[in-house]
């Protein structure tokens, strides 16, 4: 039996689609959207069909931007053109970005090299990471992919890829969270921790 109008049961479909979103969540976003007023709804879908026709990668670090030329980071003057961060997707830039305590320039790679997904290194932005690391203009290239396998991969394949250009690779430290108790730790994170220990 069907409970909702068609077209409602389509856009609880549309909803659901949404990473992290299950069917209670859908049809909750999908009543919101129906209580709005015309102008609104009209807002709000605008909003969605503009970000898809302006939005798109920058030529130089892959990250989101609006326009034709280089993001707001690759085009500032004030940013450190020598070290580049490379991340997996526009929102660890984001993260990154938050500590505020970065200001070199990034690469996004779109994703990480996972087998078991069918995801190679091919179908990542992998290429001009190299290009831009073989001008010779980069000194320090900074891994900041997810400690998880596939994270762990993609940093390992990207520092071999370009161990022959001379450049320093790093890889961001782990350890214990700020606030949490070393009881709670489990053994891997004790033992990154331990490995990135530094000098008081």
């Amino acid at each position: 039996m069907q409970y909702f109008p068609p077209a409602l049961e389509a856009l609880v479909e549309q909803f659901a689609r949404l990473p992290g979103v299950g069917t209670k969540s859908a049809q909750r976003l999908a009543f919101y959207v129906l209580s709005l007023t015309e102008d609104e709804a009209a807002n709000f879908s605008h909003a969605i069909t503009q970000a898809k026709k302006t939005i798109r990668c920058c030529p130089v670090c892959q990250n989101l931007t609006q326009g034709e030329g280089p993001c707001s980071i690759c085009a500032s003057s004030r940013r450190d053109s020598s070290t580049i961060c490379v991340v997996a997707e526009p929102k660890d830039v984001i993260a990154m970005e938050r500590s505020r305590e970065y200001n070199g320039l990034y690469h996004v790679l779109h994703g990480v090299i996972s087998p078991m997904n069918h995801v190679g290194p091919d179908d990542l932005h992998i290429k001009s990471l190299v290009e831009r690391v073989s001008s010779g203009a980069v000194s320090e290239v900074i891994m900041a992919t997810n400690p998880d396998t596939e994270g762990e991969a993609t940093a390992m394949y990207l520092s071999r890829l370009l161990k022959p250009f001379q450049v320093k690779v790093t890889r961001l430290a782990y350890g214990i969270p700020v606030g949490s108790h070393l009881e709670f730790a489990d053994d891997a994170t004790l033992m990154r921790a331990l490995e990135g220990r530094r000098e008081m």
